[in-house]
């Protein structure tokens, strides 16, 4: 369906169901207000201030409203919704704001709950179309957009699924468009339910093509002949029905049409008299005077427009309507009707009969008031036309026969009682016509060969109105419009129920029908106490009863009653009120009495039922029953009330309350179907609303009240899966994970919301809600988004600091340890120690350990290359997988379309075939009848025959009379003296003269009648014969057109030539030509509707392409934006590599200084060496690493690649499809007949472009979730952040080059649309021009129209006025005879009745006084109780706000609670962890207590062994006992030697804890500073966020309370609103005084005026002159016709030469050139089009072109997967082995593969050839069209070229598939071996993972044991060097003082060494404990830096012991 069509039914997605459109809607608060220009008006919330708020308006300006006045407005989520009930806010301005925005989008169907509500477009829209009745076949009504088919179809469905009766209502105002609706309705049922065989044709025929007497036919002309004699022009409306219609369509049980019945309710028959000045009468008086013509005219005795006083306004036309035509059309639809000429003729005279009437005059006798007729011109007219006698006619209008008690006199009748006899008469005579008209449509329509089953009807009548001026028949409306609301209200709540018991929820059922039974009782009562229309009734029959008297008993009656009042701003006493369900109603009573008795003069009526014409006998056959003058006469005679007898006339009342009881109950027995027609405004103007009219129609029409209703229950509903799909967010953790029923995931989401169980329900599919629910639901949901994003945005924005931050920090820790290391470093380089290690360390057993773990770090990182390299297989293989399987998907994807166009191939020739069967039954049947109709000619022949030989013998016959009776004449005067004998004799031949005379004069009458007959049955045997030879002659030209198409182009040309004499032979058939003609018209109108339909597809698939181009644009959006983070990415990591190159940079610097420093041993040499050996594995590493990230990168790209080339591909299929699309357009401009099998195409065409465009959404969502798994794993796999950088690189080109493709092609698009739009933009611009000057226009009229009406009103006031004087002049005239005779009461009782009337005066104004306060009370109570309803329920939402905001307050406590229960946990941490601290500071001091008394005691002993040196020097000294105190001492040396080793070892284990201890506290006050700080953190944190809730609750609370309290002051503000009102009541009578006075001067300006309109008569007469030469010279014309006649054959067959032409010029350009060449003729007229179709075919080339360039790209990038193949194959040969178990299978695939092809193939070639037999068959019998084969023909030489092209690709493509499914299954089982081998790699991978975590642990264990060690054995060595050294100065000190001595002793050096040792000890402790904080430092902080090794002491040697020197 084209697009045009989509905008006037579907919705567009604009702004306001965007997120942007909520968010503004939450964060104004908008609301209505009340406007008098737009009856509500948008505006935001701003304050509220008590019982007022200030609103702020959309022009900025700021308004203080009433808060009663506001009204809530729903989210932009319900923006122009179908169904209004379904809106969460259902109040008058929220209702007319849908209505509104739906008009203004040309969307004029909404649904309001069971109504659908029309507004009429004033307009034609293009949704009444045979494509559109094939949308809405079958389909339910959610699934299609509002529409009266919708309606309709729902309704045929359920009529034929339920077996019960439907019923469509259509109610409105004059003009709304019922009668429009209601003729959809019917041409929507008759093209899905007609009977003939013809239905199932897709492109059902118009009326007019049907067969004669078709009953689909009959219904629909049905319709043209009502409106003729039932609609006329009002102000409102061109084509007003003034009569309500029930059509009742009766079906069968298959569901066919088997007939119709129609009833009429309330004719304005007035309406035939009398008309307003713009108005006209009912049609057909305007039909016949302008359409007929001469023999018709003279018969009919018709006279000009201007002659006939009925016709007020003359001649009025309507724009766009010929009314001469539309007579021909009448005429036309009664023939197919079958009404007969006498029946026709018979309809016509009454019609004139009824114009003639207006032109009798009377006038009034100067001595009597009797009136007289001075000119009997008109009325001997009506009797002519009547067939009755002037001299009674006139008899019986001016002194009527009377039948007074047993005697008959005659009573002389005054100039008013004729001229109203006059006028009832002709108002009868109108309406029996019109019943007769439809007893006969009936007749025709009711078919009782099949028998009915159940019916359909459709009730168009007028809707509730409420006017200024208020009579009977509105009454009779609008009691109509009460009993069908109250059917509306019973039937609503009824579904209500059934739905609320289908879903099992639990509601108390109410019976809203029940609200309006006190008002229709109030009309319809017949007793206790009698309704208004039983006391009319009763007033008819009462004496001397007037309209006064009606009212009175009636406000006698009804005082009570609350539905009934007496209007106070009226003081007539006619007036009375009627509070009615749309509003109050002030009623006029006026001549009501009349109105109900509708009198007739009888004696007219006998004379009428006795007139020589049947027609007219038939009309008046029961003129017994009307109520003659003699029963006004009893009535004004009798004393008391008589009943009615049977066999009496029944009073209009009684008429139309039996009549609609009749129908209710009809309605009662049906499924109504409720349609509300609204008017959008007076202008007749299109997509102009006016607001109040539309409010006032809504509350008329019942739609209000409707939702009235619907707000009592559960309006809003919603799905399950919906309702959890959007509100799921307010209860995120309500649902557990894991599958669960929608009812129960509801009942969880409802419960955790914690709604009022008042204000939803749980069904057993949906959820249903109170009015303004899911409003909160959406605030709440808004708030809850609002509160998510925040928190996301703040979490990426801290951890984008904090990332930072770490950063930082650990580049300023490793700046100071490098820094802390160079330092170290450049101290130890000179240190003699260090000199000393580096000599040693290679003699150490050391170097072994450090062999080992270098031999074991080489295989860790073999490992590690290995399972890399396994890894990066891995992913080739299955990136190769994820591509083949990608391929195999789009293999897969072209066979699957494939089968779909042979399926749509197959389903093409079934329906050729069954289109063939269809059109052979038509052509069987269409021989049957003229078989049939050639047998009644016929006989028809043979009874003429038998007439005029009957006829013959009668006239020979009557001459032989004839002459028998000259012969008795003679002999009478011959024989005088014999008279007085014979006259006996003569008087018998006289008898028998007359006898024969009679019989004669009865076979003339018969011959008369056969001979009509004859001439009818002549007629039509000559229409057969006609069309027998018009058959004949398309046969065999159609024959001849086969054997042209069969012998070529040279046969062609002859059967040209044939078919030229055939239509030379057949020019002399006018008839035959015009029908030609007018169906050539018809098709050239339909090729132009399908070009535009086409154009508008065009537009369509520019707008799709549009929207791929967007699609587009986003995705290079988001490519941006992945540039961006690729780019900060890449930033990064440069500043990471700069970072590496400097330390690479300063490593090698320190390397060299190492060098330099070092001394060049062999071990350095070997060290340098395998530093080396390091440095080029870490290279080699690196390299291999760069080459597989390379490798990983380049699979990427090509994956990437792929994924483009396959979106390439895309859209290039989408190209493909668009130039499908184009040849399809190209095909439609061909074609003239077969316009719905095209149809069908495209729309197939479509549904595979849509289905491909979801493929496409398909493949690129795809797209994205690959897209989505590569961001993922590069999130996993941070170090290769590279990959995806050249990734993303490769996509930005590559997608630039389809940019660059798809601007290109937009290009092509944009210029097509650019020359169509200007066409567009020419005609809308004309368009817009005419319409302004027919506005103007319009204007214009209206003003002069109303200017007239108030004229009209004026006289008829006068004419009512003058009514009123004679009747009281006849009154008082009465008066007069009695007050002679009752002179002396007179004056008591004129002062009694002056004291009554007083009295009455003063009770009728207390009355009215109290009645006025009643009525004010009444409103005040209505509108309090209402608002006492908006104030409980809005008390009720209020409370369950309240109760929501204490749940939500105790969920916060609990949170509040949670929190606390949280900071204390944490406390208490804080204190465990203190404690420890305390503890171990305790452990601390302790120790260092320990390590002081340790050195206390050291310093003790040194101090003892001092004291032990100088004793031993004294013993030396003494020389006494030298051996003995030799070897004492050296006991005691070695004592205190072991003692001093104790003390040292106790030292350093002392010193190690109290490093331990003093690192544990450093960390510990760390850990504990971080905590208290995070903790402190979280705790401010939560502090806010909860004082930020708590102060919202507070706020909220606070605004509940405040709402509460103004809530609680709006009873104070009724009461001031009240006396406002007081006081504009009196301003309007201020403003009605001001109207009056407009009034008088409007009176002056109507002379004014009136002047003017004489003026314009006298033009209108000048311009009728001048119409009547305009006539004569239109004969003058219609005779020229018939001489171009044959220019116009001539012109036809150039015509068609041009068609043929244009066709070709689609298809083949050079035969296009030498049909321009042949044709130089028509050359002018195709000029356009040829270029036109040059510029499509160089556009055709050049996609064709870049077809070609896309074919040969697939063909590079088949070479480049080959090669990819064949990549693949050599790299897992290794693999291949394992695919042999699975070759059989592969096998027997393939076969299968083969046996399909073969199938298929087969398949095809059955395809082709039925396809052929089919259309050699179907051009064989199709003979309707004459250029169908053409097109045919030439459309099968390009399927065969292109059948042969697709052939030609699908080998190759087959063979393709072939290949590349080997291919994939090969692939697919290495695949599957990869996995495993993966799985096998990864499991290894895991466990050498684990084996290098277990030697990581052996290795930093056995580190630290090394580290332990080497202190020690550091320590040992130091002290060992240190008594050698002291030991040395010792036994050189010893030396110096004896020769005896000289030899060395170790005791000697031994002391010497011990004393040495202590005072070195200090210096080597503090240079240790230095060298060891640094060397820990390092190894903590950098443990992988190497330079830690240079600049800490040698930690890696092992302990030696060096024996002392003795």
């Amino acid at each position: 369906m084209a697009e045009e069509d989509n905008k006037y039914l579907f919705l567009e997605n604009d702004f306001r169901n965007s997120g942007v459109a909520q968010a503004e809607w939450g964060a104004k608060k908008m609301v209505w207000i009340p406007s008098e220009r737009e009856a509500f008006e948008a505006a935001s919330l701003k304050e509220e201030k008590g019982d007022e708020v200030l609103v702020e308006l959309s022009n900025s300006q700021k308004k203080t409203v009433s808060k009663d006045d506001i009204q809530k407005m729903n989210p932009p989520k319900f923006s122009k919704v179908e169904d209004m009930a379904a809106l969460t806010f259902l109040n008058e301005a929220s209702v007319l704001h849908n209505l509104k925005e739906r008009y203004f989008s040309s969307l004029i169907y909404t649904y309001s709950g069971l109504f659908c509500v029309v507004v009429n477009p004033y307009k034609m829209l293009p949704i009444y179309s045979e494509k559109i009745i094939e949308m809405y076949k079958g389909k339910k009504r959610h699934e299609v957009p509002p529409h009266i088919y919708s309606i309709t179809d729902n309704a045929y469905r359920n009529m034929m699924q339920d077996r019960e009766d439907q019923s469509i209502l259509c109610t409105g105002e004059s003009g709304a468009g019922k009668t429009e609706n209601t003729k959809k309705v019917i041409q929507y049922l008759a093209v899905v339910a007609s009977s003939h065989k013809g239905k199932k044709e897709a492109n059902p025929q118009p009326a007019g093509s049907l067969a004669y007497g078709e009953l689909e036919k009959q219904l629909l002309q049905a319709n043209p002949i009502l409106e003729a004699f039932g609609n006329a022009k009002t102000i409102k409306n061109d084509n007003s029905s003034r009569f309500g219609k029930f059509i009742k369509l009766n079906f069968d049980v298959t569901g066919f049409i088997v007939g119709a019945n129609i009833d009429t309710y309330l004719l304005e028959k007035s309406r035939c008299i009398r008309q307003g000045n713009t108005e006209r009468a009912f049609h057909i008086f305007y039909y016949m005077v302008a359409g007929a013509k001469d023999k018709i005219r003279e018969e009919l005795l018709l006279e000009d427009f201007s002659s006939y006083r009925f016709l007020v306004a003359g001649h009025v036309e309507i724009p766009g309507q010929e009314d001469d035509e539309m007579f021909l059309e009448t005429l036309e639809a009664m023939e197919i009707m079958g009404f007969t000429e006498e029946e026709r003729i018979g309809m016509m005279k009454v019609v004139s009969t009824v114009l003639q009437l207006g032109n009798v005059k009377f006038e009034k006798e100067r001595n009597s008031e009797q009136a007289t007729m001075p000119d009997n011109t008109a009325a001997q007219k009506v009797c002519h036309l009547q067939g009755i006698n002037v001299t009674d006619f006139t008899r019986a209008i001016l002194t009527p026969r009377i039948k007074v008690g047993r005697e008959v006199v005659q009573k002389a009748q005054t100039k008013q009682q004729a001229d109203f006899a006059i006028e009832a008469l002709a108002k009868a005579m109108y309406e029996r016509l019109f019943r007769w008209i439809l007893a006969r449509v009936n007749k025709t329509l009711d078919k009782s060969k099949r028998q009915s089953s159940s019916f359909l009807g459709i009730l168009d009548i007028a809707g509730f109105e409420i006017f200024e001026d208020n009579s009977f028949e509105q009454l009779c409306i609008n009691y109509t419009n009460e009993r069908l609301q109250q059917l509306f209200n019973h039937t609503m709540f009824i579904l209500e129920q059934e739905e609320y018991k289908r879903e099992g929820i639990q509601w108390s059922f109410i019976d809203f029908g029940l609200d309006l039974q006190p008002c229709i009782e109030l009309i319809e009562r017949p007793n206790n106490p009698p309704g208004i229309l039983a006391l009319l009734d009763e007033e008819c029959w009462f004496p001397k009863a007037t309209d006064v008297s009606f009212v009175e008993k009636l406000l006698n009656t009804h005082t009570g009653h609350v539905k009934f009042s007496k209007p106070k701003q009226h003081k007539d006493k006619l007036m009375f009120s009627v509070l009615h369900y749309a509003g109050k109603v002030d009623y006029n009573a006026a001549s009501w009495l009349t109105k109900n008795m509708d009198p007739l003069n009888d004696n007219v009526t006998t004379l009428l039922n006795n007139s020589s014409s049947n027609f007219i006998q038939d009309m008046w056959k029961d003129a017994d029953r009307v109520v003659g003058l003699e029963t006004i006469t009893k009535m004004s005679e009798s004393s008391a009330p008589t009943k009615s007898k049977k066999g009496m006339f029944r009073t209009v009342g009684q008429l139309y309350k039996e009549s609609l009881g009749k129908l209710m109950t009809t309605l009662h027995n049906t499924q109504p179907n409720f349609v509300r027609c609204i008017i959008p405004n007076h202008e007749k103007r299109s997509g102009k609303m006016d607001a109040n009219l539309v409010l006032e129609q809504l509350r008329c029409n019942g739609v209000l009240e409707g939702i009235r209703i619907c707000r009592q229950g559960f309006p809003n509903r919603i799905l399950f899966q919906e309702f959890r799909q959007r509100y799921e967010i307010l209860a995120a953790n309500a649902i557990p994970k894991g599958f669960m029923d929608g009812k129960q995931a509801c009942s969880l989401m409802v419960k955790h919301l914690d709604l009022d169980t008042n204000l939803y329900r749980i069904g057993q599919s949906k959820m249903f809600f109170r009015t303004g629910v899911l409003a909160q639901l959406e605030e709440e949901r808004d708030i809850k988004l609002t509160v998510v994003i925040i928190a996301f945005q703040a979490q990426a924005r801290g951890f984008l600091a904090r990332k930072a931050f770490n950063k930082r920090q650990q580049q300023l820790t490793a700046m100071k340890v490098i820094q802390r290391n160079c330092a170290c470093y450049l101290k130890l380089k000179n240190w003699q120690w260090w000199r000393l290690f580096t000599k040693v360390k290679p003699l150490l057993q050391v170097t072994r350990q450090e062999e080992e773990m270098g031999q074991k770090d080489e295989e860790l990182k073999t490992a590690k290359e290995v399972a890399a390299k396994t890894e990066a297989e891995l992913k080739d293989i299955s990136q190769k997988h994820t591509q083949l399987i990608e391929e195999r998907v789009q293999l897969e994807a072209k066979l699957h379309a494939e089968t779909e166009m042979y399926a749509e191939a197959e389903e093409m020739r079934v329906r050729l075939e069954t289109k063939k069967q269809e059109l052979e039954e038509v052509l069987h049947e269409m021989e049957a009848r003229l078989e049939e109709e050639e047998d009644r000619s016929n006989a028809l022949q043979q009874e003429r025959k038998d007439m005029e030989q009957q006829l013959t013998l009668m006239e020979a016959h009557i001459a032989e009379e004839e002459d028998a009776k000259q012969k008795l004449q003679l002999e009478k005067v011959a024989v005088e003296g014999k008279v007085k004998k014979l006259e006996e004799d003569v008087l018998v031949m006289e008898d028998q003269n007359n006898k024969l005379q009679k019989e004669r004069q009865l076979l003339e009458e018969r011959m008369a009648d056969m001979s009509s007959n004859l001439t009818e049955e002549e007629e039509k045997s000559k229409n057969l014969t006609k069309l027998k030879a018009k058959h004949e002659s398309m046969i065999s030209d159609l024959e001849v057109r086969m054997k042209k198409e069969e012998k070529g182009r040279q046969d062609m040309e002859k059967a040209k030539r044939k078919v030229e004499a055939e239509l030379a032979d057949l020019q002399e058939q006018h008839a035959d030509l015009l029908a030609q003609l007018a169906d050539l018209q018809a098709k050239l109108a339909a090729k132009e509707e399908e070009l535009q339909a086409t154009q508008g597809r065009l537009d369509e698939e520019s707008n799709q392409r549009g929207a791929a181009v967007k699609r587009v644009r986003e995705l290079e959006v988001m490519i941006s934006e992945l540039q961006e983070d690729l780019e900060a990415e890449r930033a990064a990591r440069a500043k990471v590599e700069a970072a590496r190159r400097d330390l690479g940079e300063e490593l090698n610097a320190l390397r060299t200084e190492l060098e330099d420093s070092l001394d060049t041993t062999a071990a350095q040499q070997e060290l340098r060496a395998k530093r080396e050996q390091e440095v080029a594995l870490l290279k080699k590493a690196m390299e291999d690493e760069g080459r597989s990230h390379e490798a990983q990168v380049q699979d990427l790209r090509q994956k990437h690649s792929q994924a483009v080339e396959e979106l390439n591909e895309q859209l290039e299929q989408a190209k493909r499809v668009r130039a499908g699309l184009e040849k399809a357009k190209q095909a439609l401009e061909k074609e003239s007949s077969d316009v719905g099998a095209d149809l069908r195409s495209l729309a197939s065409a479509k549904q595979d472009v849509e289905h491909k465009k979801k493929k496409l959404e398909g493949q690129l969502n795809e797209l994205h979730s690959r897209f989505q798994d590569s961001e993922r794993q590069r999130t996993e796999l941070g170090e290769k952040v590279s990959k995806m950088t050249m990734e993303l690189e490769s996509m930005t080109s590559v997608l630039n080059e389809a940019e660059g493709k798809n601007i290109k092609l937009s290009k092509d698009v944009s210029t097509l649309s650019s020359q169509l739009q200007d066409a567009q933009e020419l005609l809308s611009e004309e368009t817009r021009q005419k319409l302004n000057v027919s506005g103007r226009l319009r204007q214009m009229e209206d003003d002069r129209n109303s200017l007239m009406e108030q004229l009209e009103e004026e006289m008829e006031a006068k004419q009512g006025v003058e009514r009123q004087v004679s009747s009281l002049n006849m009154q008082v005239s009465d008066y007069k005879k009695k007050l002679d005779e009752m002179s002396g009461s007179v004056e008591m009782l004129e002062e009694g009745k002056k004291r009554l009337q007083r009295d009455l005066d003063a009770a009728n104004s207390e009355y009215e006084e109290k009645a006025s306060a009643y009525d004010k009370l009444d409103k005040s109570r209505s509108r309090m109780q209402q608002e006492l309803e908006d104030v409980l329920m809005d008390l009720d939402s209020q409370r369950q706000l309240v109760s929501n905001l204490e749940k939500k307050q105790k969920k916060f406590d609990q949170m509040l609670a949670e929190e606390r229960a949280v900071s204390s946990k944490c406390a208490d941490e804080r204190d465990r962890a203190e404690a420890e601290v305390r503890e171990k500071e305790t452990r601390v001091l302790a120790l260092a207590r320990a390590l002081d008394e340790s050195q206390d005691a050291l310093e003790e002993a040194e101090k003892t062994m001092k004291t032990l040196k100088a004793e031993m020097e004294d013993l030396i000294s003494s020389k006494d006992d030298v051996g003995k105190n030799v070897h004492d001492l050296e006991k005691a040396k070695r004592g205190l030697e072991a003692i001093v080793d104790e003390m040292r070892i106790q030292m350093e284990e002392l010193e190690d804890e109290l490093q331990v201890a003093e690192d544990a506290k450093l960390r510990l006050e760390v850990n504990t500073q971080a905590l208290r700080a995070q903790h402190e953190r979280e705790l401010h944190a939560r502090d806010e966020m909860g004082e930020e809730k708590r102060k919202q609750l507070l706020k909220q609370v606070r605004e509940l309370e405040s709402e509460l309290e103004e809530e609680r002051k709006q009873r104070g503000q009724a009461s001031g609103s009240k006396k406002k009102l007081e006081g504009e009541l009196k301003d309007m009578e201020d403003q009605l005084e001001a109207t009056n006075r407009g009034r008088d001067e409007a009176i002056k300006q109507l002379r004014k005026i009136q002047g003017q309109v004489k003026d314009f008569q006298r033009d209108l007469e000048d311009s009728r002159a001048a119409h009547k030469e305009v006539q004569a010279s239109s004969r003058e014309a219609e005779r020229k016709t018939k001489v171009l006649e044959a220019d116009i054959v001539q012109l036809h067959e150039m015509l068609a030469a041009a068609e043929r032409a244009r066709k070709q010029a689609e298809t083949e350009r050079d035969e296009l050139a030498e049909e321009m060449a042949n044709n130089t003729s028509g050359k002018s007229m195709f000029s356009d089009e040829k270029r036109r179709l040059d510029a499509k075919i160089s556009q055709l080339e050049e996609e064709l072109e870049e077809e070609q360039a896309n074919l040969e790209g697939v063909n590079d990038r088949l070479r480049k997967s080959q090669q990819l193949v064949e990549q693949l194959g050599a790299e897992l040969t290794a693999e291949r082995s394992a695919s042999q178990s699975k070759e059989g299978s592969r096998q027997q695939l393939e076969r299968q593969n083969r046996d399909l092809k073969a199938k298929l193939q087969e398949m095809e070639g059955q395809g082709r050839s039925k396809l052929k037999s089919s259309i050699a068959a179907l051009e064989a019998k199709l003979r309707e069209v004459e250029e169908q084969l053409e097109t045919e023909s030439r459309e099968r030489q390009a399927n065969g070229k292109n059948l042969r092209q697709k052939e030609k690709k699908l080998k190759d493509l087959s063979i393709q598939v072939e290949d590349e499914r080997k291919q994939a299954q090969q692939y697919k089982d290495q695949a599957e071996k990869g996995n495993l081998r993966v799985k096998q790699l990864k499991h290894q991978l895991e466990e050498a993972e684990e084996e290098a975590q277990r030697m990581a642990a052996a290795r930093r264990k056995l580190q630290r044991e090394l580290e332990e060690a080497s202190e020690s054995n550091d320590a040992m060595s130091r002290e060992i060097t240190s008594l050698k050294s002291k030991l040395r100065r010792g036994s050189s000190g010893g030396g110096g003082g004896d020769s005896s001595f000289s030899s060395p002793s170790p005791r000697s050096s031994s002391v010497g060494g011990s004393s040495l040792r202590s005072l070195g000890l200090g210096g080597s402790i503090s240079r240790r404990s230095t060298i060891k904080e640094n060397s820990v430092e390092l190894q903590e902080e950098e443990p992988r830096s190497p330079s830690p090794r240079g600049c800490s002491p040698p930690l890696e040697n092992q302990e030696e012991d060096y024996p002392p020197d003795e």
